[in-house]
């Protein structure tokens, strides 16, 4: 099969995959070449051009970088700002809604990414309402629906479940939100670069994400979409100059917000961070996301084959319709396996009630699922994992 994967003419364009097999794109997307020489030029006009370089391009990198991101979640020119990374995107949508009236909850979804969670917990004048996971992994359509009332102020889940992958129907829980007159907030960070994202034509009110993960861009490289139609209602009290219709009159508050994307941003983009990002986007763009996510159904059915032949316990979704990128996958001593792997440049992690996650990326080789699931074979028979037994680590 690898043979005739033309998307593997990309291989060469990310250095660590010459030595390393690299099934970790969930987590942090391998570095395309091109963005050390971003992060090079990036020095070079600091050095060369100091201060002038806001105005040859600096200042409007924020949304530069993100219309090359638009394409990827269904949005146009403009419309995307860069952040420093989702928690702040998510705030800033959040400061501009009110929660002080009968229109007051926040529905969750419990097993989300936790830094999705911690932010609306803390709001003074929310009510929480969490949807619980039946397994642990997935999310019952209807009780997330059910949840969605004219209680409802925001409905803020992630397209994609990070622990297993599960895929929700982002465009039904849209209609709903939108019957209700709810505010929906999809993060697409899991889904983003594996299928496609069409954030207009689901008619979401937001869109978070980032370029770390499948994007191949790096820290510090966040996104947020706001739906032009909600433009005109919302204005952020977490805010900052660029998001000012004059930013460089520097004139007293309170700011005059901008009438476009830019009223989402805050204060000085990061820079550095941006240049990276683009490289991997306009691989991206390049490869195909419909090609990519052929592929990713194709390699994650191949993965879970693996496992169950092996009578591993599979935590991520046979329909290829509610499985994302990622297939996690519990056997013996999985923690301690997935440390012992990472030692061999096998590159993967663990999660906690999911197990090892392994996740190809359109540069991935056929050939290299087999390897990894051999390697583990080869780990517990040898019996290698004990090393890690005592071993504490901060990431996993």
């Amino acid at each position: 099969m690898t043979a005739s994967d033309p998307l593997l003419r990309f291989r060469d364009r990310f250095p660590i995959l010459s030595r390393t097999n690299y099934l970790i794109s969930n987590s942090l997307g391998a570095m395309p070449a091109q963005a050390g020489e971003e992060l090079r030029r990036y020095a070079e006009t600091w050095a060369d051009r100091g201060v002038r370089a806001w105005g040859e391009g600096w200042w409007e990198m924020a949304v530069t970088t993100g219309d090359l991101v638009a394409p990827l979640i269904g949005a146009g020119p403009g419309e995307v700002t860069m952040h420093q990374n989702v928690s702040i995107a998510s705030a800033v949508v959040l400061s501009c809604l009110d929660f002080r009236g009968p229109r007051n909850e926040i529905v969750l979804i419990d097993v989300d990414f936790p830094s999705l969670q911690y932010l609306y917990h803390r709001h003074p004048d929310a009510k929480v309402v969490t949807v619980r996971s039946k397994d642990g992994l997935g999310v019952d359509h209807d009780e997330l629906c059910a949840a969605i009332t004219e209680r409802t102020q925001l409905v803020a889940v992630s397209h994609v479940l990070f622990r297993s992958s599960f895929r929700v129907d982002a465009e039904r829980v849209a209609r709903r939100a939108k019957e209700t007159g709810a505010f929906l907030l999809l993060d697409v960070f899991q889904s983003t670069g594996t299928m496609p994202v069409l954030g207009k034509q689901w008619d979401v009110d937001a869109i978070t994400g980032g370029c770390l993960k499948w994007l191949c861009g790096g820290p510090g490289n966040a996104y947020l979409w706001v739906n032009p139609r909600r433009w005109g209602s919302l204005e952020p009290r977490l805010t900052g100059w660029q998001a000012h219709a004059r930013p460089f009159g520097f004139e007293p508050g309170p700011v005059e917000f901008r009438k476009d994307a830019w009223r989402f941003l805050t204060g000085t983009p990061n820079v550095p961070a941006l240049h990276a990002a683009g490289p991997g986007l306009r691989i991206l763009a390049e490869a195909g996301v419909d090609a990519i996510r052929a592929k990713s159904v194709r390699q994650t059915a191949h993965m879970i084959a693996l496992a169950e032949r092996r009578g591993w316990t599979v935590n991520a979704s046979r329909d290829a319709e509610r499985r994302g990128g990622t297939v996690a996958v519990e056997m013996p001593h999985a923690k301690e396996v997935a440390a012992e792997l990472n030692a061999r440049d096998v590159c993967c992690d663990y999660r906690p009630g999911a197990g090892v996650r392994f996740s190809p990326h359109f540069y991935t080789r056929d050939e290299e699922l087999d390897a990894a699931a051999e390697a583990v074979d080869e780990i517990l028979a040898t019996d290698a994992w004990k090393r890690h037994a005592s071993v504490q680590r901060t990431v996993t």
